[in-house]
């Protein structure tokens, strides 16, 4: 098995930055690929991964994705920490800092799982 590029991996990094989640789950994971929150269940199957984000989106009324400070890559192991601005449509802002671990295979995600603490996530933006 070949390792991802770091020009791919940054390619996806650019893809989810850019704001359109769903295009990078079409085009950066596996048929088969796997994501998990936590210690939660597995979601399991690009179809059904794509599925769960466009839902997860449509409850939203605005999705903002940070650059990423860190991309640490390992061979064919990922970590990116992300931190994201979501507004819902109460307009209310709130913020989730999270770090997604990625098992990469050749040039796209088989498995992905993010960590954060629950205790804290989704905390209310203030304004700068």
């Amino acid at each position: 098995m070949s390792m991802p590029t770091r020009d791919r991996v940054q390619a996806f990094v650019d893809c989810v930055v850019s704001g359109d989640h769903v295009k990078a789950i079409e085009d950066f994971y596996h048929l088969d690929a796997s994501m998990q929150e936590n210690l939660a269940p597995l979601r399991e199957g690009r179809d059904f991964l794509v599925d769960h984000e466009r839902r997860a989106l449509a409850r939203v009324e605005r999705m903002d994705t940070h650059l990423p400070e860190a991309i640490l890559v390992d061979g064919d192991l990922v970590a990116i920490r992300w931190v994201f601005d979501v507004t819902s449509t109460d307009s209310a802002t709130k913020r989730l800092i999270e770090v997604a671990l990625q098992n990469w295979r050749d040039d796209r995600i088989q498995a992905e799982q993010f960590f954060y603490d629950s205790a804290t996530a989704w905390h209310p933006v203030t304004p700068d």
